[in-house]
């Protein structure tokens, strides 16, 4: 399956259904640029290595050019997302149901904001459009298990390896520049600091802007009566699209999530920033090679916790990384139930 962007406009303007499931992807889309995109320059922010406004007009751009390389490069991750869950032959009922998940991950992601929390707008995603396959299926057949258990174990990797290679490159780091003079080291890892975040914004659209253009190829499909289809060609103009707003999402600020993130968990030096980052990029990697669907929160998260601990563990600010995972923990149950629910109101109502 595939669609011009000629063929995609002019279904826009006669089908009401691809205009409503459009507007809400393209909102999710944007809260994501809003409140994942952050993560990537939380480090760079909190070490004073580039001033927050800056940081963000980077990841932005950044952002954009993930999402457009690694999709002409690697796929994989769309093919994940867009096979994990049936809605049923039911085009239209399934197309209510999608909208309903997006509904209801909006709502989540925006709410978390708020409060300053960095969720996972990733397992947001998975969670609201699987508790809706569930409404919609009246039970678990709606779930694809081969390619949700890629979420488990992109789970395990964005956590555990993201710890350990941030404690063992924070090591290295440590080990190979002690007998160097600190202010040069210092000015040095400054300035790798900004490499790292850029790279951390690539990897983040390379990740999270696949996982979207899968919904959204999902919603033109049902919108269009098509259900079942399994292969797909993602046209050049939908990758621009997706990666525009989750631009405009970006830039339109974050910096709730990059005081949690940079400045309230652990105080860091500029080699321990580029450390992080170090870590967080090469899970990113991975994870889309194999095409695992992490988060990047988690992942550059768990990767800050590695990188404090690896001077002591009281270094981490063990009460915001509590507060983390409650709301991580909650992400699954919270965002399904809600999509759930979304789903059995929005099929009464539409």
């Amino acid at each position: 399956m595939t669609i011009t962007f000629a063929e995609f406009i002019n279904e826009l303007i006669v089908n009401p259904k691809l205009l409503i499931i459009t507007f809400f992807v393209l909102g999710v889309i944007l809260v994501n640029g809003w409140t994942d995109a952050p993560n990537a320059i939380a480090t760079c922010v909190s070490t004073r290595s580039l001033s927050p406004k800056k940081s963000i007009l980077m990841a932005a751009v950044f952002n954009f050019c993930g999402v457009l390389f690694m999709t002409l490069v690697n796929s994989t991750v769309v093919q994940t997302i867009y096979n994990m869950v049936d809605f049923g032959t039911n085009s239209q009922a399934a197309l209510t149901a999608l909208t309903a998940a997006m509904f209801s991950i909006v709502l989540w992601a925006v709410v978390a904001w708020w409060f300053g929390i960095p969720t996972s707008e990733s397992h947001a995603l998975i969670a609201g459009i699987s508790g809706s396959a569930i409404a919609i299926q009246k039970g678990l057949s709606g779930i694809n298990g081969e390619e949700w258990i890629k979420v488990i174990y992109g789970l395990v990797l964005s956590t555990v390896l993201g710890f350990c290679l941030g404690y063992a490159i924070a090591k290295i780091i440590k080990q190979v520049c002690k007998n160097m003079q600190r202010q040069k080291t210092t000015n040095f890892f400054k300035k790798t600091q900004v490499v790292g975040a850029a790279t951390m914004a690539f990897m983040h659209g390379a990740q999270d802007g696949q996982k979207f253009m899968g919904i959204f190829l999902l919603g033109v499909c049902l919108s269009l009566g098509i259900t079942g289809s399994t292969t797909f060609v993602i046209p050049v103009w939908l990758m621009v699209l997706c990666s525009l707003t989750m631009t405009i999402g970006t830039s339109i600020g974050g910096y709730r999530i990059i005081k949690t993130v940079g400045m309230g968990m652990v105080k860091m030096e500029p080699y321990e920033g580029t450390a992080a980052d170090i870590s967080g990029a090469i899970c990113l990697w991975l994870s889309s090679i194999f095409g695992f669907p992490v988060s990047t929160t988690h992942t550059k998260t768990t990767a800050i916790m590695g990188v404090g601990s690896s001077k002591r563990l009281s270094n981490v600010n063990w009460s915001t990384v509590k507060n983390m995972v409650y709301a991580w923990i909650l992400t699954f149950p919270g965002c399904g139930l809600l999509g759930f629910l979304a789903t059995l109101i929005f099929m009464k109502i539409f």
